[in-house]
């Protein structure tokens, strides 16, 4: 979400926790998550609300979490801005696609990666003067023979504006391309910022937050076609009915991240050809101290068979 860190991510909030209560020291966390074997790998995703303005934190982060797919959005910066430190001296290789100050995605894998130029397309005109599908809200590539996508839906700004209008059609086109990636061999899986929390359990106060954007009827069912095709949303397929899946946003403004006043908009969608999920995570830590982004890390482990991997 665009509402326009130096502590060290060092612990994880445990899923379903929005309180934090449940952090763990990254000690734990690791030897929970320590691979077994080959088969394991795990995914994370960030809006970083500008790459440049984080270098640091985004570094810190990797160090200590060292996911294998890392999908970033809201970078705001070119391709041939991206900090050349973050990635390659931790074994990265990496994808973007941006536009100076706004938007941005990316992908940086340490398991292989092969970038596509796929990009979303719709039949229908735009819904407003600006074509929403030509901005860089989306890429893909192949990492360790899965087919993985690094998402930054649309706000939509107002309900029944042009741009709400526009982030529906940016969906249709969303649902589209994953429907066909779906036939496809590689397993999918699609991670970002999709600006919609799915359920008012993804909700501090649904009352509140009423006749928004994010919780409409029609942004939930624009979200629900998505794991209508078979994905699974990893934070709430590993929820339990005591803790719920845990928030990954939260307004700058009012205190908003000590109230707990937050949202869960961002999300990892999971083929389920790809493996058995088997964790889940949000590092509550990161969204602490000087200048955080709004946002909180995700990220989602699955354990790969012979068969999947």
């Amino acid at each position: 979400m665009r509402q326009r860190r130096n502590s060290s991510p060092l612990a994880l909030q445990a899923k379903g926790s929005n309180s934090g209560s449940s952090a763990r020291s990254f000690a734990a966390h690791a030897a929970e998550l320590a691979p077994v074997s080959a088969q394991r790998l795990t995914v994370a995703t960030w809006n970083v609300n500008g790459l440049r303005a984080r270098v640091e934190r985004v570094g810190t982060w990797l160090d200590a979490f060292a996911p294998d797919v890392v999908l970033l959005q809201e970078t705001k910066c070119n391709p041939e801005q991206v900090p050349a430190e973050l990635f390659a001296p931790r074994g990265y290789t990496w994808c973007a696609q941006g536009a100076g100050g706004r938007n941005g995605v990316l992908i940086a894998s340490r398991v292989g990666l092969e970038p596509s130029d796929d990009r979303l397309v719709s039949a229908a005109a735009p819904a407003s003067e600006v074509d929403l599908l030509t901005e860089p809200r989306f890429i893909s590539a192949t990492c360790a023979g899965l087919r993985v996508a690094s998402i930054y839906a649309p706000h939509g700004r107002e309900v029944d504006s042009p741009y709400w209008h526009e982030k529906l059609r940016w969906y249709a086109a969303l649902r589209d391309w994953s429907a066909t990636r779906l036939t496809a061999a590689d397993p999918l899986i699609i991670g970002g910022d999709f600006n919609v929390a799915p359920t008012d359990d993804d909700v501090w106060d649904p009352a509140v937050l009423a006749g928004g954007t994010h919780v409409s009827e029609q942004e939930r069912a624009a979200f629900a076609a998505l794991t209508g095709l078979g994905l699974a949303d990893a934070a709430v397929a590993l929820a339990t009915p005591e803790e719920k899946a845990p928030y990954t946003w939260w307004d700058y403004r009012n205190g908003a991240f000590h109230r707990g006043w937050g949202m869960r908009i961002d999300q990892i969608l999971v083929d389920p050809r790809a493996g058995r999920l088997v964790a889940s995570s949000v590092d509550r830590e990161g969204r602490k101290g000087a200048s955080p982004s709004d946002h909180a890390a995700l990220q989602a482990t699955i354990e790969r068979s012979a068969a999947t991997a």
